[in-house]
């Protein structure tokens, strides 16, 4: 049996149902359309090309086996920043007004209350890239103090996604496959939950995704009002993530697709340093009601 195929059979091959792993942790398998994802990878090649690539990050000295991009605000360990700092000093790109929508939408869909939902306004999105040997030690989305849900999305390969408890990195947790498509939701008695991804699965990736290897991982923060400096009021705060040395370098993304003239957005209406236009509302998007997060 090859790896590939291992790694198929390694995986439920029931129908799957919505998961509630915790309170308030949600999980909606195929939420999003292959047209959907599809769109998606394009824009993240888009933002990728942009003032600041996608990079991987360095804790303690050690390189992160993923590679990720910032919008809205850039984050590095301890901080986060409206530039670059750690790569070349730029300015990250806003947080698309759409991605808003979506995240908004997200929260619809996993059964949130109306107030929570309109009042929802993320200034900030961290896009991972995982490739086949890449993964991700347990750890607290806790640099940001906002205590609105998290929201994350999977494109590409599954991952064996583990979601603990908030008090340590350890058991109790649970295995949940994330497959492409798929969303996960976590706030509310679950918003500090440790977390991680201890493995892809290569190979699982769906044709038409838009991924031919690896994973995507576009994640909403709701970040607001970071302080743009260290916290010299926690000198002693702990590495965001624990240390996640892959066995090889990061590789480097997959080349670029020939859009799918379907999931192509409409006429481009950017902001100031806007990557991309709004998704064509049969897409499900949908265009943002009020303009884009105010990011201080």
């Amino acid at each position: 049996m090859t790896a590939t195929t291992a790694a198929l059979f390694d995986l439920p091959q029931t129908p799957r149902e919505p998961v509630s792993p915790a309170p308030g942790a949600h999980l909606r398998p195929g939420w999003l359309t292959a047209d959907q994802q599809t769109w998606l990878v394009h824009q993240y090649r888009t933002w990728a090309a942009g003032p600041v690539p996608a990079r991987a990050p360095s804790i303690r000295g050690h390189r992160m086996s993923v590679r990720s991009l910032c919008l809205g605000w850039h984050w590095q360990p301890y901080r986060y920043s409206r530039t670059a700092d750690d790569v070349n000093g730029a300015a990250v790109l806003p947080l698309p007004d759409w991605l808003v929508t979506l995240g908004r939408r997200a929260l619809t869909d996993t059964g949130h209350p109306d107030d929570l939902v309109a009042g929802y306004t993320p200034d900030a999105a961290l896009v991972n890239f995982y490739d086949p040997g890449a993964h991700l030690g347990m750890h607290q989305d806790h640099n940001e103090p906002s205590p609105a849900p998290v929201i994350s999305l999977s494109i590409g390969d599954t991952c064996t996604f583990r979601f603990g408890n908030t008090r340590t990195r350890t058991k109790p947790y649970t295995d949940l496959p994330l497959a492409s498509g798929d969303l996960f939701v976590f706030g509310g008695p679950s918003r500090l939950a440790f977390h991680g991804v201890p493995r892809i699965h290569p190979g699982t990736a769906p044709a038409g995704c838009g991924l031919d290897a690896g994973r995507l991982r576009p994640g909403r923060r709701p970040a607001e009002h970071h302080t743009a400096h260290d916290r010299p009021d926690r000198p002693d705060r702990p590495d965001r993530l624990t240390p996640t040395v892959g066995r090889r370098a990061p590789a480097a993304l997959p080349p670029a697709a020939p859009p799918v003239s379907s999931a192509r957005p409409g006429p481009v209406e950017p902001g100031p340093g806007r990557a991309e236009a709004v998704p064509d509302r049969r897409q499900g998007f949908g265009a943002a009601a009020h303009p884009g997060p105010a990011c201080g």
